[in-house]
């Protein structure tokens, strides 16, 4: 028989793997678009007077979705604006 000497520590069961799936960018790359088609659709949703109040035009939408680094809140866009400088 023999018997146990050491006490050992319980990790928490959420610890998050180190293991990297081949399938894990395509899935990250595929849950990005999802979010920008998101953005593209409720930006399209507005109207034109709605579109102004946040600075963008109809126009822009397709870029501004596309660019992550652009919100459509001109209160983000000043505070990018002032830590550029």
């Amino acid at each position: 028989m023999s018997t146990i000497q050491e006490t050992t520590e319980v990790r928490p069961a959420t610890a998050k793997r180190q293991v990297y799936s081949p399938l894990e960018a395509y899935w990250n790359a595929f849950q990005a678009w999802r979010k920008r088609e998101k953005l593209r659709t409720e930006l399209c949703r507005l109207t034109d007077s709605e579109l102004e109040d946040i600075g963008i035009t109809r126009g822009e939408i397709d870029y501004v979705a596309s660019n992550r680094s652009i919100s459509p809140d001109p209160l983000r866009w000043m505070s990018d604006i002032a830590t550029l400088k």
